[in-house]
């Protein structure tokens, strides 16, 4: 039996607990592991670190929030066996036989899924360049400055700041800025 990977679309909000039912019913298949319907089902997950009450906060985003990835053969014992879990809406692809994932995406997807659980998780700066910005603390306490750069990978910002009349770049944690 050739497997491959399938998206199925889900109740929004309540993927992790569509995979984990799916998972049940491979784990209760009485066939040996190489001859299951179902191998196994997932959902691609990223970690992102968020500001919360001004901490930085690591958190679980769902890449593709609504789907689950299963990979499985496809029969129709198979269709009917993902199809009547709870909170499954329908397999997605076009006509009546879903359509499977291009095995370069799934590479991608499993290769996110596998890099986040080894990598640090990715910082979101949530401003742009060119926002004026307030600082709230360090050497530029209460300075106005516009922001010229984003350093995502370091977590931190160049902003430009007004120093005895001269514009002045200066290397900040995107911590020490609040949006005016």
């Amino acid at each position: 039996m050739e497997y491959r990977w399938y998206a199925i679309q889900t109740t929004a909000g309540h993927e992790k607990k569509v995979c984990s039912l799916v998972v049940k019913r491979i784990e209760e298949d009485p066939r040996p592991e190489d001859e299951r319907l179902v191998r196994q089902a997932l959902v691609p997950v990223q970690d992102v670190v968020e500001i919360k009450a001004g901490k930085r906060v690591t958190v679980e985003r769902k890449l593709y929030p609504g789907y689950v990835l299963v990979e499985m053969g496809m029969t129709q014992e198979a269709l009917h066996l993902v199809n009547s879990v709870q909170g499954v809406i329908k397999f997605v692809g076009t006509g009546r036989l879903p359509q499977p994932l291009r095995q370069d995406e799934v590479n991608r997807l499993l290769g996110i899924v596998e890099e986040v659980a080894e990598e640090e998780a990715k910082e979101e700066i949530p401003f742009v360049v060119g926002q004026v910005v307030e600082i709230t603390e360090g050497p530029f306490l209460d300075f106005s400055g516009t922001i010229e750069e984003v350093l995502s990978d370091k977590g931190k910002v160049r902003v430009s700041v007004s120093l005895f009349g001269r514009p002045t770049t200066v290397e900040l944690d995107y911590l020490q800025l609040l949006a005016h």
